[in-house]
């Protein structure tokens, strides 16, 4: 006997939809799939949550001077004509980081092994790529996820069944973060 689900899928296959449906309950907050395939998405992300929760205060913060380009009112970069060259013009800012301990760096590691990556796109510019922007998917587990189960040891995940699918009489759970 195993100890996951096949899911009657091979390795490469069940991994990534494992790892898809995974991205996706973390990011919307709830999905609605199979019981066999919400029973081994809870595992993986229940360990995710876990993780994000264990790490969530490890670090520390450091303030770096940066040089970021001046802009325009337009976003564009301003420019300064030296010798004769275009030259863009930079300013110096203090900016503060989060500089990761080790065991948050290796655990921020662990989940970018298994989220794929997340676009959002605006609902006025739909079928555009001007306005899309990359979600990190780590920085909301630590940042918003994690935040919400520290005191739960847990049981982040809670499966409910809908009904049988029509079509192949699959039974149909939604599958959401409590």
């Amino acid at each position: 006997m195993s100890g996951y689900r096949k899911l009657s899928r091979t390795a490469d296959q069940r991994k990534a939809l494992l790892r898809g449906q995974v991205t996706s309950l973390l990011y919307h907050g709830k999905i609605r799939t199979t019981e066999s395939k919400a029973k081994e998405i809870r595992r993986i992300a229940e360990s995710l949550i876990a993780l994000a929760v264990r790490e969530k205060d490890n670090f520390e913060e450091a303030t770096v001077t940066a040089k970021v380009a001046r802009k325009d009112a337009n976003g564009k970069r301003v420019k300064e004509v030296k010798d004769g060259k275009k030259v863009t013009v930079y300013d110096e800012v203090e900016k503060k980081i989060k500089k990761d301990a080790p065991s948050r760096l290796h655990a921020r590691r662990q989940m970018m092994k298994v989220f794929y990556p997340v676009k959002e796109v605006p609902a006025a510019g739909k079928g555009r790529k001007r306005n899309t922007k990359e979600i990190d998917m780590v920085a909301k587990m630590f940042d918003e996820i994690a935040p919400r189960y520290v005191n739960r040891n847990g049981g982040y995940t809670r499966i409910t069944k809908i009904g049988p699918r029509k079509g192949d009489a699959a039974m149909e759970v939604l599958i959401e973060l409590v």
